[in-house]
């Protein structure tokens, strides 16, 4: 069984990398590859630009400022409704501004590779269940969880990851 990561472009602020869309689908698999997740899953990923980033964040949140990423998890408690037609189970949507990773990739000293790939791995362990807002000891776990994912990747703190610019 293999996953299926759908990425769909929805802003013209940020150019994207070649070789980004390789990177998300890595990571996505590396998150499951991590978590033993049982058979195949779908994914879906959204670029956007900041303002219809705060719109989401807005509607579903209460928070009316762009964030860097949104996850909305279609599952509970590790139950998931399966497409019929794959027989892989639908983890839900990761949406993520472009222009807020742009930010923080200059703001953190690193390639939007990197920040990308790690907005992907914090989001699709919120499809997975996992949870930092209450902070403590679950927080924890999920940084370290992301971090060992990012570290498989080759992308560690340390590294940026930076496809060839031909």
């Amino acid at each position: 069984m293999s996953n299926k990561v759908y990425i769909t472009n929805q802003q013209k602020a940020v150019k994207i990398p070649s070789g980004m869309r390789i990177l998300i689908r890595r990571s996505c698999n590396a998150v499951l590859e991590y978590e033993k997740f049982p058979g195949s899953a779908e994914i879906s990923v959204t670029f956007v630009d900041n303002k219809s980033i705060q719109e989401l964040n807005c509607h579903y949140r209460g928070k009316d400022m762009p964030t860097d990423v949104l996850s909305f998890p279609l599952g509970q408690d590790g139950v998931y409704d399966k497409n019929e037609d794959t027989g892989a189970l639908m983890l839900g949507d990761i949406v993520i501004s472009m222009e807020k990773a742009m930010e923080q990739a200059e703001l953190y000293g690193h390639a939007l590779q990197r920040e990308v790939a790690f907005l992907t791995v914090h989001s699709m362990l919120h499809l997975l269940g996992y949870d930092h807002e209450a902070g403590g000891l679950e927080a924890v776990r999920m940084r370290e969880k992301e971090e060992a994912v990012l570290v498989q990747l080759g992308l560690p703190r340390t590294v940026s990851y930076t496809a060839d610019e031909n």
